[in-house]
């Protein structure tokens, strides 16, 4: 499977990189995540607790299950005052 992957925000700008084309099998975006937390470093900092998720520009959960295709974006909540 071949996927689209976009950090934005904090996360971009943590991991130096906006976007990514990856190919692998990841059953669902928890699984895409774990794999990307596994290259260590600054890369823990997709391990965040309340991190947010988009499949094709949908919000959903880290459980969504993927297929061959698919655009997936990792951004961090947002907070206002």
């Amino acid at each position: 499977m071949k996927l689209n992957v976009q950090y934005f925000a904090r996360y971009r700008e943590t991991l130096g990189v906006d976007s990514e084309t990856l190919t692998g099998e990841f059953a669902s975006i928890g699984a895409l995540r774990e794999h990307l937390m596994q290259r260590e470093g600054a890369w823990a900092v997709l391990a965040e607790q309340n991190i947010m998720c988009a499949r094709n520009q949908e919000l959903c959960a880290l459980g969504e299950p993927l297929a061959d295709g698919d655009e997936v974006a990792f951004f961090p909540t947002v907070t206002g005052g």
